[in-house]
């Protein structure tokens, strides 16, 4: 059996193509790590975490580099290791920045399963490599009503056929004014998703989601709180308009707590936070379960083949973050992610472009 021979990890400062302007702050430079596992049979397998701000970038990578002590010399054996990391961190918790780590580390391993087996990731879980239907998630941030109208139509190349815009301004009339201009702008038919970002409380989101539900959008993200299931459930069972969360979930055990709430119609784990691969699976079979229609939140890239083997799929969330950094990024077309029939997940880095961006 094939053993880890390396781990090893990079931090970049990545500038963004539309800025992203959300209630709960700005993001104009994508801070991510970079993470490569070698094998004994020379596979190296990839993956990234989004670090949210530059400040948890160092810190990050050393975690990191310390947990490769516990990785190399080890069977490329993903489930076993996954179980180990989880028994040493039990202590400190799998949240926060450990968590994210395991993810990352766990996202790699398959990578790399994969690529030894010659097979893009999905084939190797048992799915089939197949479009996925996304939406796009780059920009419409909190804006105003003229410049998220403008950038809606931009966010149509690529065939999109569904978009993100962000909500949470000062005031429900700036919410209503938004959505109504992004609504004039685009073709009919088109599918449009809100984000709050976590910005109101549960009685202020029943008001705002109330006066929203004439657009017949198609979720709500985060209203509240995202740990507040008890909120969560209170505004999902008020209104008509699904609620989703899940981007915040750590790990599948809190998913099935926030499931067990009834904290919301939709679910959307992020797969830094869900616990790579391994824990998506897991969270997958929760969803199915439970029989909610399961969306990504970020890395599409790896996503989208963890889609091929959702059962309850639903949208993939695009991104081009990472595009800067990969020699090949994900290829939309009308609307639909295509994954490429290659081993692995289809993460190989732009290596001057790495050097470009370091942090």
């Amino acid at each position: 059996m094939q053993t880890i021979t390396s781990l090893k990890s990079r931090a970049v400062f990545v500038p963004m193509t539309r800025p992203l302007h959300t209630a709960t702050g700005t993001i104009t430079k994508v801070p991510l790590v970079l993470i490569d596992l070698a094998t004994s049979a020379g596979a190296i397998g990839r993956s990234y975490l989004f670090c949210i701000t530059p400040l948890a970038l160092k810190a990050q990578v050393a975690l990191l580099d310390d947990m490769a002590s516990l990785v190399v010399g080890q069977p490329l054996v993903p489930f076993d290791i996954e179980q180990m990391l989880a028994k040493r961190f039990t202590l400190l918790g799998a949240t926060g920045l450990v968590g994210m780590a395991i993810s990352g580390i766990d996202a790699a391993l398959w990578d790399a399963k994969a690529i030894e087996a010659n097979l893009p990731l999905a084939r190797l879980l048992g799915g089939a490599v197949r479009p996925v239907k996304a939406y796009n998630s780059c920009g419409l941030g909190l804006m105003g009503p003229d410049k998220v109208a403008r950038e809606a139509l931009e966010l149509l190349q690529g065939g999109f056929s569904a978009m993100k815009l962000r909500l949470g301004y000062a005031t429900l009339d700036e919410d209503l004014a938004a959505v109504r201009a992004v609504k004039a702008a685009l073709p009919a038919g088109i599918v449009l998703m809100t984000d709050y970002n976590q910005a109101l409380d549960p009685t202020e989101a029943i008001r705002r989601g109330h006066a929203l539900e004439e657009f017949g959008l198609a979720w709500i993200e985060e209203p509240v709180r995202a740990d507040d299931h008890a909120g969560n459930a209170r505004v999902a069972a008020a209104l008509k308009t699904p609620v989703q969360i899940g981007e915040n979930y750590w790990g599948p055990r809190d998913m099935a707590r926030a499931v067990a709430a009834g904290a919301s119609d939709y679910v959307m784990p992020d797969l830094e936070r869900i616990g790579g691969v391994s824990g998506w699976l897991r969270a997958a079979a929760i969803a199915d379960a439970a029989a909610l229609p399961m969306s990504t939140h970020l890395f599409p890239e790896a996503s989208a083949h963890l889609m091929c083997v959702t059962p309850t799929a639903h949208w993939l969330e695009y991104v081009d973050w990472a595009n800067p950094v990969l020699q090949a990024p994900l290829e939309i077309r009308d609307g639909h992610a295509m994954i490429r029939d290659a081993p692995g997940s289809g993460l190989v880095w732009d290596e001057t472009r790495v050097k470009q961006y370091a942090y």
